[in-house]
């Protein structure tokens, strides 16, 4: 069974991310595993660089370590079986790479339902299930 497992969350819809979170808690207690989850801030663009304080980013990074660890503590799992992360960057290369970094054999995470637009541009979940070296669970919302 799964022993390593990554849920990706947008703290901006934690709602959104419980089924996934619930999923992976529920798996890993079956198999004895663990539960990683990590939340990826986007790059401040350039052009509003100016206009931001210059902490923005550390002050973005605090309040994302702060909601993630309510979400841990939430789950309901044993606390020495859930970790967070939080990582700045493109979504889905983030969270390719922690789980790469957690050598995680499954990936939970939740989707929205396909739109047009996202059968021509692609879907963070949709890049996630295709270059991912591990499993991939999408959990519908």
């Amino acid at each position: 069974m799964f022993k390593r497992i990554l849920v990706p969350v947008d703290l901006t819809e934690p709602e959104f991310a419980k089924p996934a979170i619930d999923t992976a808690v529920e798996m890993a207690r079956a198999s004895g595993g663990i539960v990683r989850v990590v939340n990826v801030l986007p790059m401040t663009p350039v052009m509003l660089a100016e206009y931001v304080p210059a902490d923005f980013d550390s002050q973005q990074r605090e309040t994302s370590e702060e909601a993630l660890a309510i979400v841990a503590r939430e789950s309901g799992i044993d606390p020495q079986r859930i970790s967070t992360s939080v990582r700045q960057g493109g979504i889905y290369h983030e969270i390719l790479e922690e789980a790469a970094a957690v050598k995680a054999d499954l990936i939970v995470m939740t989707s929205h339902r396909p739109a047009m637009r996202t059968y021509f541009l692609g879907s963070n979940a949709g890049h996630v299930v295709r270059y991912a070296k591990c499993s991939v669970l999408v959990v519908r919302h």
